[in-house]
């Protein structure tokens, strides 16, 4: 008895808004949506090397940490290099006081080559010698830079400005030259999408893409699809304008545009639900019954696609406000 007395009531509201809009059915192209997971990635992963061999004395970043290119990361320490350079530096104080005794020798060769009591020959052998130390020393002098420049090496810097991905060594370790004290995530994030191969022909670069974020859904656009198919899946990148990378590597739920059909659409105001049943009004029909299916945004307006109960070239009736409210009593 409820159920016929909420059918009477529709039919009065109903009847009272014949006059109103009416929506003439048609088949419209939804998008078909395929949900899958996408993986939240650095553009770039390059690692931190060690360009030195010794003990890491220093660690100054930790996961998650944002750099920029350039920073020390990490301080690495040969001790041999320092007893390297303080034994050029005693080989350049022993040949400095060489130098000094060979220029006292030249000054006073060339007295005697004055006085005529040394010959030319010895005065050129007393330069020569003057020349040979001289250029030990400046030898020592380089080698000694490039003892400290392997010294200096020891500070490892950050390759690119991005955030730190992984630190898989230690304070106190002792590393090898090449070893990676730091992984660096830089370049820009990215979605990384892994889709079934018989969607394959469905992605098209340029297409929107739904992301469904923890600030809410976002759109997306598919910037790459990869030509080689792994393990039956398709790879495909997807560039999201303000996409974080705190979370690099998070699975990120991703709907994709894999098809289109035709669906019958009518405004959600015209529903009316009574008894657990779904009626729609029809211009000169009455009331009749529904099968709803999924919400869809059409031109920004609520519409609901109808899976059974009306047929192309129908005339819904938008329904009133009057019955809208009796719909949802």
């Amino acid at each position: 008895m409820r159920l016929i007395s909420a059918l009477f009531v529709l039919a009065i509201a109903l009847g009272s808004a014949a006059m109103a809009e009416t929506v003439i059915l048609e088949p419209v192209p939804i998008t078909e949506w395929k949900a899958v997971y996408g993986r939240v990635e650095a553009r770039d992963r390059i690692p931190a090397r060690a360009r030195l061999g010794g003990t890491l004395v220093s660690l100054s970043v930790a996961e998650g940490d944002v750099v920029a290119q350039g920073d020390v990361l990490a301080e690495i320490v040969d001790e041999k290099l320092g007893f390297q350079l303080s034994a050029l530096e005693a080989q350049k104080g022993a040949l400095a006081a060489q130098l000094a005794n060979a220029r006292a020798e030249l000054a006073r060769g060339e007295e005697l080559l004055a006085q005529g009591v040394t010959t030319a020959q010895r005065l050129d052998a007393l330069r020569t010698q003057v020349d040979v130390v001289t250029g030990q020393i400046a030898a020592l002098e380089a080698q000694a830079q490039v003892v400290a420049q392997q010294a200096a090496e020891g500070a490892v810097l950050a390759p690119v400005a991005g955030r730190v991905l992984d630190v898989p060594v230690a304070q106190g370790a002792v590393v090898m030259p090449g070893e990676a004290v730091a992984q660096i995530g830089g370049g820009g994030i990215f979605l990384r999408l892994a889709v079934p191969e018989r969607h394959a022909a469905d992605l098209t670069e340029g297409d929107a893409i739904e992301i469904e974020g923890p600030e809410g859904m976002v759109t997306g656009r598919l910037a790459r699809v990869y030509p080689l198919i792994e393990n039956g899946r398709v790879v495909a990148d997807v560039e999201v304008e303000g996409l974080t990378d705190r979370f690099v590597d998070a699975r990120v739920l991703v709907r994709l545009p894999v098809d289109e059909r035709a669906a019958l659409l009518v405004p959600e105001a015209a529903l009316v639900t009574r008894g657990g049943l779904d009626f729609v009004g029809i211009e000169g029909a009455g009331l009749r019954v529904v099968v709803p299916g999924a919400r869809v945004m059409l031109d920004d307006a609520a519409m609901v696609e109808v899976l059974t109960g009306l047929r192309a070239g129908d005339a819904v009736l938008a329904v009133a406000p009057e019955a809208g409210e009796v719909g949802h009593e």
